[in-house]
């Protein structure tokens, strides 16, 4: 991530008025453990510092006071791609880098957490989530024409639009989920 984006994220809490309330360390967060316990601990849309959802599950656990709340944003099948070829046209290497909504909520109890929230994007959200990278290549194609990777970026803006709306758009899902650890019911 680019410190442009942990300063802006610093400048908000600051417009908010909760700077005093939440601290940002720009780092590379895969193996990060912090040295102290958080009440919240998010990975959204980057499970790969753990190696997958279950590994970055473990990790953020590490990070979390008990009663604590793991955030996890992560894609997920609306509907299974009928071939692997569409799989990676939604820009999964294959089917099996995903599991459907159900699966994804079933692999949260079987790693011994509750899924006490989320929030799916639905394809509105989708769309608008991926046109605005749309206009930002756009926006730099204009401002860079003779840049090495114009061409590059050119043909994705060529590509992209047509590929969201006959691919990921109908397969591919994404949500950030709110998990807290089970809890252990003693029976009298």
């Amino acid at each position: 991530m680019s410190p442009l984006f942990t300063a802006q994220a610093e400048q908000r809490s600051e417009e908010l008025g909760v700077a005093h309330q939440v601290k940002f360390i720009h780092n590379d967060a895969a193996g990060y453990v912090s040295d102290e316990k958080a009440d919240l601990a998010a990975c959204v849309g980057a499970t790969w510092i753990g190696g997958g959802v279950a590994g970055t599950i473990e990790l953020l656990a590490k990070s979390l006071r008990a009663r604590g709340i793991i955030l996890i944003g992560e894609p997920y099948w609306r509907q299974l791609p009928p071939t692997e070829d569409i799989a990676k046209k939604c820009l999964a290497n294959s089917i099996s880098d995903f599991l459907s909504l159900p699966e994804l909520l079933a692999s949260f109890g079987a790693l011994g957490y509750d899924v006490v929230e989320m929030v799916l994007a639905n394809q509105d959200g989708w769309d608008r989530y991926e046109a605005a990278k749309w206009l930002t290549m756009r926006r730099w194609l204009e401002e860079n024409p003779d840049d090495e990777l114009a061409e590059e970026i050119r043909s994705k803006l060529s590509t992209e639009p047509e590929r969201h709306a006959a691919y990921t758009r109908e397969y591919l899902g994404w949500g950030v989920f709110a998990l807290m650890p089970r809890l252990n019911l003693r029976k009298a």
